[in-house]
């Protein structure tokens, strides 16, 4: 990372699929107080629908990825699945605090903890817990954008990520979200606040 630029804080937000991480980022984007910028993650997939390139993803070719892997262009990555990677580049973090603003993640858990380790004093790690596996299974039905078998390979993946939740610094359990969205508030306040 280049060290010329202010660095500004890192807020990291990881949960299972349908936790509602996602809509507690948004609520937090708008507010003008806590100075956040998303961090938009690179991914090696083709774009969906209405996707917008530098908007919803940075996307690139499987090989561009593993270029910028060779050349240690990111702070995180993962393979999700063969030749299928996300991750952070460097210089998304670089922009954000060029700008005098702090980066806020909507993010998968390893990407998470990565991010947390590599940063552990400028990290908040925020770790969106639903009540229960079986409210998560109701809220990814509720979606209705996935088969029943994606689903349940998302609670299958979700079980192994709340074995994680101990390992970030705070967990904010979701099961009332207007409680949720005002712990998150305040949590991402005192951080940006503090020295």
């Amino acid at each position: 990372m280049n060290k010329n630029s202010k660095q500004g804080k890192l807020i990291v937000f990881s949960a299972p699929s349908g936790s509602g991480k996602t809509t507690i980022v948004r609520h937090l984007l708008g507010i003008d107080n806590l100075n956040l910028e998303f961090s938009i993650s690179a991914a090696s997939r083709t774009k969906r629908g209405t996707e917008v390139d530098g908007k919803d993803y940075y996307f690139l070719s499987a090989d561009e990825f593993k270029n910028k892997i060779k050349n240690s262009e990111f702070l995180e990555w993962e393979e999700v699945y063969r030749d299928n990677f996300y991750g952070t580049l460097k210089t998304e973090v670089e922009r954000i605090w060029a700008k005098g603003k702090n980066v806020i993640f909507d993010i998968d858990v390893s990407g998470g903890l990565r991010i947390k380790r590599k940063f552990p004093d400028q990290t908040l790690a925020v770790f969106v817990k639903p009540p229960s596996v079986d409210e998560l299974k109701i809220r990814l039905k509720k979606r209705k954008t996935e088969s029943e078998d994606k689903i349940n390979m998302r609670v299958a993946k979700a079980s192994a990520e709340l074995a994680t939740a101990p390992l970030f610094d705070v967990i904010v359990i979701n099961d009332e979200l207007d409680k949720a969205l005002v712990e998150a508030e305040k949590l991402v306040s005192n951080f940006v606040n503090s020295i």
